[in-house]
């Protein structure tokens, strides 16, 4: 039997193609995601208008349940996708809203403006290098008492995490692939790397919170 060869999509193009039907497919095909979704969702600040920086938003599945908790939160949305932006602007039409097209790794957070931050099933693409500056532009972007809630899809074993990333450049120098750009491939860290990583960016503290199969919901302190 032929196997099929998987070419690789630039990450934006990728996530384009992927909008119809996408809310279906992630709650459908991962393991846990009705339950993680709202419970990230819980996870986050109660205050009014509370500020709450999304990285990598889509279309704002965990959104959903949290704007039914708070529905004076003033989210500052980013991701690559405009069609994954223009659906979550449709949804929630009636919400305070600030969303941006464009990479999380570009795009300025400024400095202590964010009550908390939350990022779901969308950091787990990118090396611990990758991530490094990313979770210092993050760390100062909070505010002393801020806080970062990451779900997303983790490695078991190192020996995993290192299979993945190596399938990665192996797919990129056969198709042919060198620029610097980032294309569609799930590369995840072990969470113990996650959580060094998070903590070589300047915040405090790392606590696991739940976990569903190869998905962890983790609490990431400034202070």
């Amino acid at each position: 039997m032929n196997r099929v060869k998987l070419m690789l999509e630039k990450m934006d193009v990728f996530f384009e193609n992927r909008l119809d039907g996408y809310d279906e497919h992630m709650l459908n095909t991962i393991e846990g995601a009705r339950e993680f979704y709202p419970y990230t969702a819980g996870c986050l600040p109660e205050q009014k208008n509370a500020e709450v920086l999304d990285l990598g938003c889509g279309t704002g599945l965990e959104l959903e349940y949290y704007f039914r908790a708070n529905p004076s939160v003033k989210v500052t949305g980013i991701d690559l996708s405009q069609g994954m932006l223009e659906a979550l602007k449709e949804k929630f039409s009636d919400k305070e809203l600030s969303l941006i097209c464009g990479s999380y790794f570009d795009v300025p957070f400024g400095e202590e403006i964010y009550d908390a931050a939350v990022s779901v099933e969308s950091l787990h693409h990118f090396t611990k290098d990758e991530k490094l500056p990313l979770y210092k532009k993050l760390c100062n972007a909070l505010k002393p008492d801020g806080y970062f809630i990451l779900t997303d899809y983790f490695a078991e074993l190192e020996e995993q995490e290192r299979f993945f990333r190596g399938e990665l450049l192996r797919l990129k120098k056969e198709q042919g692939i060198s620029d610097d750009e980032f294309y569609h491939y799930d590369t995840p860290l072990t969470v113990q790397h996650e959580q060094e990583a998070l903590l070589e960016a300047g915040f405090a503290r790392v606590e696991i919170l739940n976990s569903w199969g190869a998905t962890y919901t983790l609490k990431v302190c400034r202070a």
